[in-house]
């Protein structure tokens, strides 16, 4: 376990952060106008997909967080 702080937790989080946004950002301008008019239910399940969807990277982002190390 490492002792001394390292730049990249910081700007990891940063980044997670800016890259957040911006995926909230574009599904929120994007997708209404393509899924708008699909039922109520088909809507939640395309929307609950994309809010799960952006954990996928995130382990290995964690990882290079903490080691540096992408594997």
């Amino acid at each position: 376990m490492r002792t001394e702080p390292t730049w990249r937790i910081p700007v990891g989080l940063l980044a997670l952060l800016l890259a957040l946004i911006v995926y909230g950002i574009v599904i929120a301008r994007y997708l209404p106008a393509l899924i708008g008019t699909w039922p109520a239910l088909a809507q939640t399940i395309v929307y609950l997909a994309l809010g799960l969807v952006w954990l996928l990277p995130l382990g290995r982002f964690l990882k290079w967080m903490e080691t540096g190390n992408w594997r």
